[in-house]
């Protein structure tokens, strides 16, 4: 940590804390901008490729979309420009057969929509390993909730008879999890849901939305299960390589979550101009199965890789491929190593994951080649071998 010496008393403690990050190894800074270094990124979440190979995409994007606004200038409910957002939500519309809301971001998504479905009679029974956006969603509303165990289904059900009488009992899943890659249970989930009528389904599709199902739309359409969630989140700065987010609902709830999610009223609305560029690119994205396929075909062999050599079985079962080193010192080391090599990473410490079980995340992208997971691999065994 650099040196950051203030004799002002209003400020000492929070040097205190910085410093005891820097002491555990998890002092966090923003990484320089590499975008132009010969390495293979596998920091960050463009699973299909786009966002490296933009060029592909952006041929007739301008002569589509020439008067795309670079601003919205106000909130959704007061801006003036609504035809890109519009489009946008019908396309995704018809694609899911629900209902759709734009959002700033995943997180103002997740936020929002937990924050304005906490009425009384609500309760929220969550995995244990949802995404940091909505446990804020939940705190910052008051929401009474409870975690179960991650993935198991036992657990979840004993809360669901626990609180039988209420009138909603909130599910909530990620269909793929951020930090370890592996799938929430949803065809069981489903079933659970057919058995106790009062339980709705959220689940949140922000990994799997462009990468996994027919059309991209994620695990639920992969599994023919998109009629049966009743609260679909998806992200577009993954995998879309754009901006915002949506969630797909009935009617109802898309009423509801624009006259009483925070976050989406009091919002400036995304610029149109990223609104016209995710529907230019999901007319793509609809039609990447080979892209897809490869994506699916690299992780199965990465994730074999890995386990190869730690000699321990891992968890994930997605493009998002988990080194657990379970020691913020050596999270750091091995990633710095591997920059060194031409391959960027970047380590996962607490709070982001829990004390013993830091970690390096390799987001792997359609991009990749067969012959670099294997060249990718080959160094990660090397390095390793001199821990």
């Amino acid at each position: 940590m650099e040196n950051n010496k203030c004799d002002d008393k209003r400020f000492s403690r929070y040097i205190e804390i910085l410093e005891d990050f820097d002491a555990e190894h998890r002092f966090r800074t923003i990484p320089a901008d590499r975008s132009d270094s010969l390495s293979i990124d596998l920091t960050s979440n463009d699973y299909l490729g786009i966002g490296a190979n933009r060029e592909m995409f952006n041929t007739d994007f301008n002569d589509l979309y020439p008067k795309a606004s670079f601003s919205s200038s106000a909130s959704r409910l007061l801006s003036r420009l609504q035809t890109h957002h519009d489009n946008l939500e019908q396309m995704l519309g018809r694609l899911y057969g629900k209902e759709v809301i734009l959002f700033n971001s995943g997180y103002h998504a997740n936020v929002g929509t937990i924050q304005a479905l906490n009425i009384p009679g609500t309760v929220f029974l969550c995995d244990k390993l949802i995404h940091a956006s909505m446990i804020d969603g939940l705190s910052l509303s008051g929401a009474e909730y409870r975690r179960w165990r991650h993935n198991d289904l036992s657990s979840l059900e004993k809360l669901l008879q626990k609180y039988s009488d209420k009138e909603r009992c909130i599910v909530v899943v990620e269909s793929i999890y951020s930090m370890d890659g592996d799938e929430t249970p949803l065809r069981e989930l489903v079933l659970l849901k057919h058995r106790y009528p009062n339980m709705i389904l959220y689940v949140d599709e922000a990994h799997a939305f462009g990468v996994r199902g027919n059309k991209g739309l994620g695990i639920s359409e992969e599994y023919n299960l998109i009629e049966d969630v009743d609260i679909l989140i998806g992200t577009f700065g993954k995998a879309t390589a754009s901006s915002g987010a949506f969630v797909a609902t009935n009617p109802i709830l898309r009423h509801f979550l624009i006259n009483c999610a925070r976050s989406f009223i009091f919002s400036t609305a995304i610029p149109p101009v990223n609104m016209a560029w995710t529907t230019h690119i999901l007319h793509y994205i609809v039609k990447m199965n080979r892209e897809r396929e490869h994506l699916m075909r690299i992780s199965a062999r990465f994730r074999k890789g890995i386990e190869e050599i730690t000699g321990e079985r891992n968890v994930s079962t997605s493009q998002i491929v988990p080194l657990i080193l379970g020691d913020a010192k050596k999270a750091l080391h091995l990633s710095a190593r591997l920059s060194t090599r031409g391959i960027d990473t970047l380590p996962i410490r607490r709070p982001t994951v829990p004390e013993g079980s830091e970690r390096i995340r390799f987001s792997l992208s359609a991009a990749l080649s067969e012959s670099q997971i294997e060249h990718i691999l080959n160094i990660i065994r090397e390095e390793l071998n001199d821990f």
